[in-house]
């Protein structure tokens, strides 16, 4: 027997950060889910599989039309040709509060109830699957604890999504802990909601199977679903097969021991190369972030303009038309102002800064006044770049950027 466990396929859902760039191949890679998606049935018919699983967050939220359960429809029927069926629990993105549009599914997909926990039983296969899916977004119960126990003679399978003992970064919803999952005598847990792919337990397995498709920068790295084979009622091999379309990656270039601009561009240009390497023929989506502190650093900062563009063309260069700039951040360290001439008002200008860097009131009142541009960002830039200038880190970290560009292009 085999099977396939997937989750956070969030269907339509836009990528977010190529839209900003000249040149990045924006209506393409907003199609990069679906692609993502259909390559998870090609895989299944590839392989034969018995069953699919998606453990939730199949789509981003309430659909913007009809397309897009079409689409989903279109693909499905396709496993429904091949015989093979479909197991869907709902997560916070797609609860059954959040969706006012609704298509008659195919007949080969089974969508678990969302008022208590169900098992199926696939008799060909001595498979019992169990699974609830959310009926609302915030779901802060432990839905694992109404889950039945194991039936004896069965291969048990939970189908959950979940922030299984916390996970940072990811909302507490259907909080529940390892324990708990393993003592319910389950042979495989197929878990959802957590974007990165991880075994937490190998007797029996509890996977996070991660999301097919990486949507923005803090979705870096290599995505997919995981594939399943069972021989004698017991797991003989868990596999992550990679179907992402299009991945994204962020490349730290320390320019430390770096003294000429030739050598921060041909650094740039072999990171570039590695990632691509990397990714198999995959386009990518590149952050770059220039650290460290050298003699190119106040170059680097008082011409960021100019060296923003001319590290966006060594990228070209190496990349070609594979590869697409997200962002560039320089994050350097301090000037070296001892072998710098800072008096008068430059010294008073450093001393305030270093000062409201490590003023704590002072930090609580600059907070009160970037209240209002909070509330103004979108919630897109606030989640993407978990930027929150109410925050004293972030607040820190922005004075800290301001020292080194102010005094960077005064001193010269």
């Amino acid at each position: 027997m085999k099977f396939i466990h997937a989750a956070d396929i969030h269907l339509d859902s836009p990528l977010r950060g190529l839209v900003r760039y000249e040149g990045a191949p924006v209506e393409e890679m907003q199609m990069a889910t679906r692609r993502a998606f259909s390559n998870l049935i090609d895989l299944a018919c590839r392989e034969a599989v018995d069953f699919v699983l998606i453990a939730g967050d199949l789509y981003d939220g309430d659909w913007r039309d009809y397309n897009t359960g079409l689409f989903f429809n279109k693909q499905i029927n396709r496993l429904h040709e091949a015989n093979i069926s479909v197991f869907i629990v709902h997560g916070n993105h797609d609860a059954a509060s959040n969706l006012t549009r609704q298509l008659r599914l195919p007949d080969n997909v089974t969508q678990f109830n969302a008022r208590r926990p169900e098992t199926v039983i696939l008799e060909h296969c001595q498979v019992a699957i169990h699974g609830q899916s959310f009926a609302t977004k915030a779901v802060t119960d432990d839905l694992s604890m109404a889950y039945p126990t194991a039936l004896p003679d069965y291969f048990n399978i939970g189908l959950l999504h979940t922030s299984v003992n916390g996970r940072e970064g990811h909302s507490p919803y259907a909080p529940c802990t390892l324990n708990t999952l393993i003592n319910k005598g389950y042979d495989y847990w197929a878990l959802g909601h957590v974007h990165q792919f991880e075994i937490l337990n190998k007797s029996p397995y509890v996977v996070f199977s991660g999301n097919l498709q990486g949507r923005h920068i803090r979705e870096t790295g290599a995505k997919g679903c995981v594939l399943v084979e069972v021989e004698e009622q017991r797991i003989s091999q868990v596999t992550q097969q990679f179907i992402d379309v299009l991945r994204w990656e962020v490349g730290q270039i320390d320019i430390t021991n770096l003294t000429q601009a030739d050598e921060l561009l041909e650094k740039i240009r072999e990171q570039v190369i590695q990632f691509i390497q990397q990714a198999d023929g995959r386009p990518l989506a590149i952050r770059l972030i220039i650290k460290g502190n050298s003699t190119l650093s106040h170059e680097l900062q008082s011409n960021s303009e100019q060296w923003q563009n001319e590290i966006r063309a060594a990228v070209t260069e190496a990349g070609r038309e594979q590869v697409w700039l997200e962002k560039i951040n320089f994050n350097l360290s301090e000037l070296d102002n001892n072998s710098l001439k800072i008096e008068g008002t430059l010294s008073e200008l450093e001393k305030t800064l270093n000062f409201l860097m490590n003023d704590e009131s002072s930090l609580q009142e600059l907070a009160k006044e970037f209240r209002a541009l909070k509330q103004a960002l979108p919630l897109e830039i606030r989640s993407t770049y978990q930027f929150d200038p109410e925050q004293p880190e972030t607040i820190q970290q922005l004075l800290h950027e301001v020292q080194s560009l102010l005094l960077s292009r005064l001193l010269k």
